[in-house]
């Protein structure tokens, strides 16, 4: 709620300033300073204080509005400040800005797509021909059949921009992300860049569109909002998943206890160090007991404490820690809640657990979370990020 008229120079009215507990009786109003009288008369916890008329109000899109009273019990409740208000960040005041205009894009589309190919050439001719930007595309993008046979498009295919995942470091040469598609599209973008990202842009082209909802009807129009920084943005966190893992290298037999430098090993294997993997991720990290027929039994820790064991013996066995737009995915068909974008928090979500005590848990973002196998695990368990780059987790492995 907001009011339709704020003046910050006028003091605040009588009706303002004084007024009456919700939760406690008196034949006396009470201003800001006012001691609370009498009994409690309402234990309702929906009761709140009328500030003003509701005339002054309108309804918005806005998380804003006066604090609602509190009570405890049925004597006690918070003192309230009628200058109070309540504050959630409304996404629409999220204004993007650009230091400079952009020059660079990157548009991204589903390999071999052929509903998608019409969008991706209108889109890619109106960015260079009418914005004079500079496009990059994956070059695989630019093997599909369809678009290598189309000599229309040949002039336009040869001003792009083109480079290979894993091999070719674009972070620092991208001003804009386009994506055409749905979720999946997104979610490889977001990939693309394990640093800053970009600002992106995407079209509902694809399955699912929980992440892209701008419509490509009028793509000529948004494209120019964004890109003159008219467009609000909505802020999503990443979870930050480091991988550990023991090295598993031939071990070196070590004749007489000495080794080839003169170094005593006693008959110790030489390992080598650790290795260790970042990614980033923006819906979420799955451990899962893969194709293994044991049961799995995974132990999650919380800054260094151990909060459970997650086991199971259903063939997805495992847990699934999400972001809060991952809350929306794999966690919302595992039974777990849905979160808001902006609520700084982690979903711990079991999959298919052997306990009834064990529930979807939130924690706070900030924390840092621990998953290993357990020691009596009879089996390996297997990771996957954003449900990419799967691999396996052995004993040792975190």
């Amino acid at each position: 709620m907001e009011q339709e008229k704020v003046n910050g120079n006028k003091e605040p009215s009588a009706e303002a300033s004084s007024y009456r507990c919700s939760a406690c009786h008196g034949d006396e109003d009470w201003g800001l300073g006012h001691p609370l009288r009498g009994r409690a008369k309402s234990r309702s916890l929906s009761a709140a204080p009328v500030l003003a008329s509701a005339r002054e109000f309108r309804r918005t899109r806005s998380l804003h509005g006066p604090c609602p009273v509190t009570t405890f019990g049925p004597k006690a409740c918070v003192l309230q400040n009628p200058q109070t208000i309540m504050h959630i960040q409304d996404p629409a005041s999220q204004r993007l800005t650009w230091n400079k205009s952009p020059k660079s894009v990157l548009v991204i589309k589903k390999i071999r797509d052929a509903s998608l190919l019409q969008p991706f050439k209108e889109l890619c001719a109106y960015l260079m021909e009418e914005n004079n930007m500079i496009v990059y595309v994956e070059k695989k993008v630019l093997e599909d059949p369809a678009l290598l046979s189309d000599d229309h498009f040949g002039p336009v295919k040869r001003k792009f921009c083109t480079f290979r995942e894993d091999y070719d470091d674009i972070s620092n040469q991208i001003d804009l992300i386009i994506c055409l598609g749905g979720d999946g599209t997104l979610l490889y973008a977001s990939s693309l860049f394990q640093g800053s990202v970009p600002p992106v842009m995407a079209f509902h082209l694809g399955s699912l569109g929980f992440l892209t909802p701008f419509n490509f009807e009028n793509f000529q129009s948004q494209v120019t909002q964004v890109i003159q920084g008219n467009a609000a943005v909505v802020l999503r966190s990443r979870l930050k998943v480091r991988v550990v893992k023991e090295p598993r290298g031939k071990k070196v037999a070590v004749p007489n206890g000495i080794s080839e430098n003169g170094v005593l090993a006693a008959g110790l294997d030489v390992e080598v160090g650790k290795q260790a993997v970042q990614y980033q991720v923006l819906n979420e990290v799955v451990i899962d007991r893969g194709p293994s027929s044991y049961l799995s039994n995974v132990d999650v820790y919380l800054d260094g404490h151990l909060i459970t064991t997650v086991q199971g013996d259903a063939c997805p066995a495992g847990v699934i820690v999400s972001t809060p737009t991952g809350s929306t995915a794999y966690a919302a068909a595992a039974g777990a809640s849905m979160i808001h974008p902006n609520v700084p928090a982690i979903m711990v979500t079991p999959i298919c657990p052997h306990s009834l005590s064990f529930r979807p848990i939130v924690v706070p973002a900030g924390v840092e979370l621990k998953i290993m196998l357990s020691p009596e695990a009879r089996n390996t368990a297997w990771v996957s990020f954003d449900g990419r780059k799967r691999q396996e987790i052995r004993h040792g492995d975190r």
